[in-house]
């Protein structure tokens, strides 16, 4: 079996940032551009808790879908397996340094986030006593202080 190219780049260099993972064609010509919100440094710094990404999850899938700016493009908002980081799914090709504000916009929204977790209900939720809001703000407060308020070329483009 081939690799497939996630699994291509180098997770031992790859630093905090955004990146485009990849941009895939539909067949009706439109495109998906698929975003890795990568908030810990593979390999070398902790995970963040799943509970964590699952509280996260809701709060920033929740903001996307709302913000009249970008609502029509948001598809999708998810942690990834290995829990250093997130998937952003947009319609249409953008920058790492075009989505820039969004991503700061919606990770500060994520770390000043008081009160119930949206969706956090039996009703609404297929595991919704799942959730750490206090480390998913932490987590989130972090990744802008460090990354997204200073970010640097090398946290745009994945490592060669």
């Amino acid at each position: 079996m081939n690799k497939i190219p996630s699994f291509t780049i180098d997770h031992n260099r790859l630093l905090r940032g955004i990146y485009v993972s990849r941009v895939d064609r539909l067949p009706g010509g439109d495109s998906v551009t698929t975003y890795d919100i990568r908030m810990t440094e593979p390999n070398r710094q902790e995970a963040l808790s799943p509970r964590a990404l699952h509280a996260m999850e809701h709060l920033a899938a929740t903001y996307l879908r709302n913000r009249d700016d970008w609502k029509d493009r948001v598809i999708y908002w998810g942690p990834m397996g290995c829990c250093t980081g997130n998937y952003l799914l947009l319609s249409g090709e953008s920058t790492p340094e075009e989505i820039l504000p969004l991503i700061k916009d919606t990770m500060e929204f994520v770390a000043s986030f008081e009160g119930e977790v949206p969706g956090a209900s039996a009703r609404d939720c297929g595991n919704y006593t799942f959730m750490d809001l206090d480390e998913a703000r932490r987590a989130a407060r972090v990744y802008v202080d460090e990354v997204l308020s200073f970010i640097r070329p090398e946290n745009l483009t994945y490592p060669t």
